[in-house]
C-alpha cells in the first residue's frame, strides 16, 4: 500500500485515492493544506493497486524528440484572454469540434481550483488562464477512463505530475486520449491562498472574478485583479504579496523542490508555457500581448499541432535557445530558507505581516549589483 513517510515523495495528484477499488484511499490535508493520502487499513486489502497507479514510483522515462515552436492565436480577444498566446483556446475547440472532451483546472465556488470536463466551447473560459495554486484533480481520472472505454476523445491538461498520475493511472495507451501538460514553477498551498483571500476581501469573497494574469496593460507586467460586488484589487504581480510569496518558492508543495516531472523528454503530447525571452530569442514575435512556448513532445502532439496552425502565427525555434529563458522547464524551484517558519506561522499572523517577516525586502544596492551580474552573464553566454 502507499505509504508517504517522506513528503517529498507525493506530488498529490489523486492517482492512488482513484484507482483503489475498496474506497480505502482518502486524500487528506494536512498542516500546510496540502492533500496526501490517507489509508483505511481496515478497508485495504493489499492489492497494490494504488502503488502502480503512481507516478512517483513509476518515474517513466521518454525517448522522443521535442520540436518547439513561439506561437499566437490570431484572435486577439482570446488571446488578451489567455495567460500567454492563447494557444490551450485553440487545442480545445479542435477537440470539442471532433465530438470529445477537455478536462482542464477551474475555480470552484470556494474560490479553490480543481479539475472539471467541459463539452462546449462556451464554458472554456473556466479552464482558460493561469491559476497559482495546486488544482485538485478528485475523481477525474476516473472521468477520463470511462470517456475513453466509450471511444470519445479526451483531451487532459494540467501540471507534469498531474499528466503523469493519470497516466500511470490508465497503465494503457488509449489512442482517443491526447494531453497537454505546463513549463510549472510549482504549485502554492491552498491554505495560503484562503489565508490571502481573507486579508484582501475579508468576509466579501463571493462571486469573485479572479485573473491572476490581467495583460490590459501588458504581458511582461501583468496585473493580478479580484473583484466581486463591492471590492476591486489590482496590482502589478511584482508587487502583490500572493504572487511573491508564490513566485519565491516559500509556499510551494514540498515536492516542488525536487521535482520529478521537470525534464525536457515529457510523456504529454504537448506542452505549453509563456515563453519568455522572446524579445531575445525572436524579438518580431514579441508585441508584449502574450507568445507561447509550445513543445510538441509525440506524434499526437503534431497532429493537434498540425489541426490548429491556420489559426495561429508560429515559428519553429531551437528549444536549447528557448530553455535559455524558460529554465522551469526542466529546474525544480529552491528551497526558501524561511519556508518551515513560514509555514509554522501561517495561522498565527496576519498574512502582510506573515509576508514581510519571512519574505524581507532586499538591499537596493545587492538589488543592483544581482542586475549588473546578470547583464554581464548574458553577455558572455
Amino acid at each position: 500500500m502507499i505509504n508517504v513517510i517522506n513528503k517529498t515523495n507525493c506530488c498529490g495528484c489523486n492517482a492512488c485515492y482513484n484507482i483503489c477499488p475498496t474506497n480505502a484511499i482518502q486524500m487528506i490535508n494536512d498542516e500546510k493544506g496540502f492533500w496526501f493520502p490517507s489509508i483505511d487499513k481496515d478497508k485495504c486489502i493489499n492489492c497494490g493497486m494504488c502503488e502502480k497507479a503512481c507516478p512517483m514510483l513509476a518515474n517513466k522515462d521518454n525517448k522522443n524528440n521535442p520540436i518547439a515552436y513561439a506561437c499566437y492565436n490570431k484572435d486577439e480577444k482570446i488571446r488578451m484572454e489567455s495567460s500567454s498566446g492563447g494557444i490551450f483556446t485553440l487545442l480545445a475547440i479542435n477537440i470539442i469540434n471532433r465530438g470529445g472532451v477537455v478536462f482542464g483546472a477551474s475555480f470552484n465556488n470556494e474560490n479553490l481550483v480543481e479539475h472539471i470536463c467541459i463539452d462546449n466551447i462556451y464554458d472554456l473560459y473556466k479552464l482558460r488562464g493561469s491559476k497559482y495554486l495546486q488544482s485538485n484533480t478528485n475523481t477525474t481520472y476516473k472521468e477520463v477512463k470511462g470517456y475513453l472505454d466509450k471511444n470519445v476523445l479526451v483531451l487532459y491538461t494540467g501540471t507534469p505530475c498531474q499528466i503523469e498520475g493519470l497516466l500511470s493511472y490508465l497503465q494503457i495507451d488509449y489512442e482517443n486520449l491526447y494531453t497537454q501538460d505546463i513549463i510549472c514553477h510549482g504549485v502554492p498551498s491552498p491554505k495560503v491562498w484562503k489565508k490571502y483571500l481573507e486579508f484582501r476581501l475579508g468576509d466579501n469573497k463571493d462571486k469573485i472574478i479572479i485573473n491572476f494574469r490581467d495583460k490590459s496593460e501588458g504581458w511582461s507586467n501583468y496585473n493580478i485583479v479580484l473583484q466581486n460586488d463591492s471590492i476591486k484589487y489590482k496590482n502589478v504581480y511584482k508587487k502583490d504579496l500572493y504572487l511573491k510569496a508564490f513566485l519565491k518558492d516559500i509556499c510551494l508543495r514540498d515536492s516542488c523542490y525536487n521535482c520529478k516531472f521537470k525534464k525536457l523528454n515529457r510523456l504529454s503530447d504537448i506542452t505549453l508555457g509563456d515563453f519568455w525571452g522572446i524579445s531575445e530569442v525572436l524579438p518580431e514575435m514579441n508585441d508584449d500581448k502574450g507568445t507561447s512556448l509550445v513543445i510538441v513532445n509525440s506524434k499526437k502532439g503534431i497532429e493537434l499541432f498540425d489541426n490548429i496552425n491556420t489559426n495561429i502565427i508560429f515559428k519553429k525555434v531551437d528549444l536549447d535557445k528557448a530553455l535559455e529563458f524558460n529554465f522551469m522547464m526542466i529546474k525544480s524551484a529552491d528551497l526558501h530558507k524561511n519556508r518551515e517558519k513560514f509555514f509554522e506561522n501561517l495561522d498565527k499572523l496576519p498574512f502582510k505581516v506573515l509576508i514581510k517577516k519571512y519574505l524581507p525586502e532586499s538591499n537596493i544596492f545587492y538589488r543592483i549589483l544581482c542586475r549588473i551580474i546578470h547583464k554581464i552573464m548574458s553577455i558572455f553566454k
